[in-house]
């Protein structure tokens, strides 16, 4: 499992996806591991629930699979205290401030996310990245 890579909850819904190529890389980056938080989870839920209307039966499914694939790093006084030092700083909303704390707290040093700032360094050692960037070709 890559300890290293934090998952913000819009890649792990991408699995859901019915964007094949966005659902195959999301598919893809999960294989390898990663960690996620309770935060996470929850926003994952609440989605799936809201704007997907699957069933809590599918819900829970989803949510195990998640689990089984990640580290799920807990929700702590510590990882929300990061997370106010960080909103304020980088001027993040608080839920992307509060995934940012859990990501430190856990030593990762990567986070995958769609709509947070891409290529953003936080606290000198976690960078930010889109994995559903388009890769810029270079001239030969």
């Amino acid at each position: 499992m890559n300890a290293e890579v934090f998952f913000d909850s819009n890649v792990l819904l991408y699995l859901l996806s019915a964007d094949p190529s966005k659902a195959d890389k999301a598919e893809s980056l999960m294989r390898a591991g990663g960690v996620i938080s309770v935060q996470v989870l929850n926003e994952v839920a609440n989605v799936a629930r809201r704007k997907l209307r699957m069933p809590w039966d599918e819900v829970t499914e989803v949510l195990g699979v998640v689990r089984a694939l990640c580290t799920t790093q807990p929700l702590t006084v510590e990882s929300h205290g990061l997370g106010l030092k960080i909103a304020e700083r980088h001027g993040l909303s608080i839920y992307d401030a509060m995934i940012l704390g859990s990501a430190l707290s856990a030593g990762c040093r990567t986070v995958f996310s769609e709509d947070m700032h891409h290529g953003l360094l936080i606290e000198g050692r976690l960078r930010i990245q889109n994995p559903f960037r388009p890769t810029r070709s270079r001239a030969p």
